[in-house]
């Protein structure tokens, strides 16, 4: 679920201990707080780590400066280069730069390795390692403006990594056609209680709200959203979250159709708490087909009904508890269904299970029993 962080950092010392997790990420720890963020703090609990952020230009500086910063118990290195504000990737000139200062500041083996991108596989080439994980969360290859290199290096690191994990049903289903051996499937989670708080917030209302949490990019249908609002006038559509990788003049503008920015993590129960309905509508596209969406399951926690459209994974993991609709008719009529669903204890009874089985906690706590028996079985043949 796309947030701005929770998590407050602060620069330190250049680190002197070797981690015992090293984890390269394409998502910033301080933009966004979603499966990165809640896997790595709750691993972290456990494992001196460091996350590694991509290249950060910034014109300010004369020399690429490597800096590293505390959040809670995560070390955060970035390595910010001369210039204007542009993006950087793991598969800029820049990144073997930052890949060499960080090998020259682990000095020592690396228990485990951890990629949420292939694009920083050579990072993981230049630090000793004895496990290497891949967290395969998204289609990455799939996205807009994809690096050309991402396809034949996602090949590269499924053979070389010990471990996959994979972070939705379709994902799972790709990724074990080209190894089938200790792949695992993990969906994104949820910190139930966190979202739960919002259902004593809501208060009746003659106005239904329905809302979108997210990032807004080129994953949405707007066209859907635009025609959705002019079935349903008196409603409100509040949107909220960052807009990225579309021209925000292309978003869809309605009298009811309220774009609110980006909101923190914290402030997440007391948003949600404004809906009657929450909205997944998401377009049907290369970037949609592989995603399970986060969001998903935070609706629920906050107790909120969900109208998404027909993405393979919601409707496989989530079918019996989301209303699902794909034109503009189906949709707005589903979104009116949601809202006058009063059942709410058989609502509740429903998703209690699931959320229970994916909270965030359980599933850290599954995959490191997964990285501990690896060590073992590794240590076993060694001996």
């Amino acid at each position: 679920m796309p947030t701005y962080s929770r998590r407050h950092s602060t620069e330190t010392a250049l680190p002197l201990c070797v981690p015992d997790l090293v984890v390269f990420s394409h998502l910033r720890w301080s933009w966004v707080w979603q499966r990165p963020q809640q896997l790595i703090s709750r691993l972290a609990q456990s494992h001196h780590t460091w996350f590694i952020e991509e290249p950060l230009a910034d014109d300010e500086i004369d020399t690429p400066t490597m800096r590293w910063t505390n959040a809670g118990q995560v070390t955060i290195g970035q390595l910010h280069v001369p210039g204007p504000s542009r993006h950087l990737g793991f598969d800029a000139p820049e990144a073997a730069h930052l890949f060499q200062a960080v090998a020259a500041t682990v000095k020592g083996e690396v228990p485990l390795m951890w990629l949420y991108t292939p694009l920083a596989y050579p990072g993981a080439q230049a630090i000793p390692h004895r496990t290497l994980v891949f967290d395969v969360m998204d289609d990455l290859a799939s996205f807009k403006g994809a690096s050309p290199r991402l396809q034949s290096l996602h090949s590269v690191v499924l053979d070389e990594a010990d471990i996959v994990f994979t972070g939705g049903r379709s994902l799972h289903n790709s990724v074990i056609k080209r190894r089938p051996d200790n792949t695992y499937l993990f969906p994104s989670g949820v910190e139930t209680e966190h979202y739960a708080h919002a259902m004593t917030l809501r208060e009746p209302s003659d106005r239904p709200v329905a809302g979108y949490v997210g990032v807004i990019d080129e994953r949405l249908d707007l066209d859907l959203l635009a025609a959705v609002a002019d079935r349903l006038p008196t409603w409100c559509f509040m949107i909220v979250g960052p807009v990225a990788k579309i021209d925000e003049a292309d978003l869809p503008r309605r009298h009811n159709i309220e774009y609110v920015g980006p909101a923190s993590y914290e402030q997440l129960p007391e948003i949600m708490a404004k809906f009657h309905v929450a909205l997944m509508p998401f377009a049907c596209n290369e970037a949609t087909r592989s995603i399970s969406p986060t969001k998903t399951l935070e609706y629920l926690a906050a107790g909120l009904r969900v109208v998404s459209t027909s993405v393979p994974d919601v409707v496989n993991d989530y079918g019996h508890l989301v209303h699902i609709a794909d034109d503009p008719d189906a949709f707005a009529d589903a979104c009116i269904e949601a809202f006058i669903d009063s059942d709410d204890a058989l609502f509740h009874a429903r998703c209690k299970p699931v959320l229970e089985w994916r909270h965030w906690n359980g599933i850290a706590n599954r995959m490191g029993r997964i990285m501990a028996d690896s060590e073992r079985a590794r240590m076993g043949r060694s001996a």
